[in-house]
């Protein structure tokens, strides 16, 4: 007993900027875009790049984009993210931090404060369901670089992944039927997923097929054909080739099929963001609407709903 009370959950999420102002959206992406887990070419090349037309171009255009979607408690992945930490916490009865990748709070911070509250022993919990170099391992290697600064390394469980996990499939699926109980249920569902670039999938990550699995697994769940429900992969970046389909190449396409109403859903996300509330809800509505389409609905990620908060708290009991 003594044991468990030593034991500490730190949640991970990719972060967000501090404001929705050019100066702090910046900031955030130099972190961002400077780790090689996430942009992988030479740094000579890369850093010129991102430094003197990337950084100066982007900033103020995604400062914007971030006004949009700004909540009165702040951007609306930290205000979600806040939410599953202290609902967790509560259905636990364990201290739980939050520590982002980029921003803040850091995962050095949220090490730190877990450490402060007694706690020997960290689960850490990256909420990417689908595992991915550029996300998952990014947070291995950013607890390391904290953990380097510590005079003791605190014993630690990282959950890999939670793709196929029941509840996770579950709760997805009792998200589309709360949706479609109250606007009707569309003809087609889409799974958008966070795409990468495809030369990361052909040296091994596993992300697409991670993504595969959950989509199989939710329209199994929720008992659609093959011909109702589909994926894609969104918001890329740069030149190269991403994995496909990409998500506005398909909306452009579903309406030209037959497809006029349209349910979308985001599996990768586990909290609404900019990707979600902005590029999905706003951006892609345009493109489909655009296209042909008749109806375009954005079902929301799972963020503090109490099925989403029950998954976590079974990924975490495994290791108590």
């Amino acid at each position: 007993m003594e044991h468990r009370d030593k034991q500490g959950v730190l949640l991970v999420n990719l972060g967000t900027p501090d404001a929705p102002t050019p100066a702090a959206v910046k900031r955030f992406l130099s972190q961002f875009l400077h780790d090689k887990r996430v942009v992988d070419l030479t740094r000579w090349l890369w850093c010129p790049l991102l430094h003197g037309i990337i950084l100066p171009l982007r900033s103020p255009r995604v400062a914007k984009l971030y006004q949009s979607v700004w909540m009165d408690e702040g951007s609306p992945l930290m205000v979600y993210s806040q939410r599953q930490a202290a609902k967790l916490e509560a259905k636990l009865n364990l201290p739980v931090e939050l520590g982002m990748t980029y921003g803040n709070p850091s995962l050095l911070s949220g090490v730190q404060s877990l450490l402060a509250r007694g706690v020997e022993e960290i689960i850490i919990l990256p909420l990417y369901p689908q595992y991915s170099g550029t996300t998952s391992a990014a947070v291995f290697d950013g607890v390391s670089k904290a953990f380097k600064q510590l005079p003791v390394i605190p014993a630690f469980s990282l959950i890999h992944d939670y793709h196929a996990h029941p509840q996770y499939i579950e709760a997805l699926a009792e998200s589309v039927r709360a949706h479609w109980d109250e606007h009707g249920k569309g003809e087609y569902l889409l799974c958008s997923y966070h795409g990468i670039p495809k030369r990361y999938a052909d040296n091994g990550d596993v992300y697409p097929m991670h993504c595969e699995r959950t989509t199989l697994l939710l329209g199994q769940a929720l008992g659609l054909t093959e011909q109702q429900i589909g994926m894609s992969y969104q918001s890329r970046f740069g030149r190269e080739e991403w994995l496909t389909p990409y998500t506005d190449k398909t909306l452009e396409r579903l309406p030209t099929e037959g497809i006029k109403r349209l349910d979308i859903i985001t599996p990768a996300f586990s909290a609404d963001c900019l990707e979600t509330l902005e590029e999905i809800a706003e951006e892609c509505k345009e493109s489909f609407l655009g296209a042909g389409g008749e109806m375009f609905h954005y079902i929301g990620c799972l963020n503090d709903s109490d099925s989403h908060i029950e998954m976590m708290t079974s990924l975490v009991a495994r290791y108590r």
